[in-house]
């Protein structure tokens, strides 16, 4: 096939047609609309095998991730999806691999509702880039800046089973099967957490999505709000699967710095805690501090009363 049979065979996911598509993918640009009143939150990352997926991840995974990771950052911003688009480097074509990819991709998008409205394939090693669009009201859109001392630090949900995830699908962490597939599942296949992020609209003074590691991401908070953070290890909230971890060291490690969790993390005011902790209730996602910002700068946790050590943050590129 040529890249153009691929892109209309593969990534030309039959999910309806939102009304805001004016155009979508068949001409050299997409038409889009965007609805009176709302702004367009754009956000794009770029997913290469070997580096953020494990080179036998399965196609359909492969294509759930990549989306959600960039859906994941819309949640963050208080927006809602709306469309994508798609490019990928092939090595070579591989029917077998495209039609398992065209599966996740589909499931996902009909998910979320969201439209594939562009495209574009070449050869090279893989990897895969989308844009992600989304709509956020005019006059509400969260930031890393917001953030003001004395406020809350709060999370979604569960840190750390992803990270773990990962060493078990490396053969690194040996756990029973019902436990090896939850952080497995929760690896793969994240969902982000898009209602939630619409919820925090108007409460969240600072939002981030957890993606290279909670020490990481809160320090992105604390860097760009000018403000400190000190988080408590026993207020950090774990799954079932990750409390049977054995291996403390590891654990820890995991939960501050593995990332790839996706759930949010935010501020808010300790007044705003019950009413916001309802709002995200509401949608089926939890609301739990874990810490406090502070007027000195950097991030600190403390276990009980001792001030923790880590070696690094969380993931970066270079």
């Amino acid at each position: 096939m040529n890249e153009f049979e691929i892109i209309d065979r593969y990534f030309a996911v039959d999910s309806g047609k939102r009304k805001d598509v004016l155009k979508g993918i068949g001409d050299d640009c997409a038409l889009l609309k965007v609805p009176r009143g709302q702004r367009l939150a754009v956000s794009m990352d770029t997913l290469i095998s070997g580096v953020h997926f494990l080179p036998e991840t399965n196609a359909a995974d492969v294509a759930h991730k990549a989306v959600a990771v960039n859906l994941s950052d819309l949640s963050a911003a208080g927006a809602e999806p709306a469309w994508i688009t798609l490019s990928m480097t092939l090595p070579e074509y591989n029917e077998d691999w495209l039609e398992s990819f065209h599966i996740g991709l589909k499931r996902i998008v009909n998910f979320f509702g969201v439209q594939v409205v562009g495209g574009d394939t070449c050869r090279g090693p893989l990897s895969i880039t989308i844009q992600a669009h989304g709509f956020v009201p005019e006059t509400v859109f969260h930031t890393r800046s917001g953030a003001q001392p004395g406020q809350l630090i709060c999370v979604t949900g569960p840190i750390g089973d992803a990270a773990l995830g990962l060493k078990v699908a490396q053969n690194e962490l040996q756990v029973p099967p019902n436990v090896a597939s939850q952080l497995l599942k929760k690896y793969f296949t994240p969902y982000p957490k898009i209602a939630a992020g619409i919820a925090l609209r108007g409460r969240a003074s600072a939002v981030i999505d957890i993606s290279d590691g909670l020490l990481a991401d809160v320090f992105h908070i604390s860097e760009s709000s000018n403000v400190g953070a000190l988080l408590r290890w026993d207020k950090i909230p774990l799954s079932a699967a990750a409390q049977t971890i054995d291996d403390k060291i590891l654990l820890k490690k995991a939960v501050l710095s593995g990332g790839d969790d996706y759930e949010l993390c935010f501020t808010v005011n300790e007044d705003d805690l019950e009413a916001t902790r309802h709002a995200l209730e509401t949608v089926g996602n939890e609301c739990i501090p874990i810490g406090r910002l502070t007027g000195k700068s950097g991030v600190k946790i403390l276990d009980n009363k001792q001030e923790m050590t880590f070696d690094e943050l969380g993931y970066t590129h270079f």
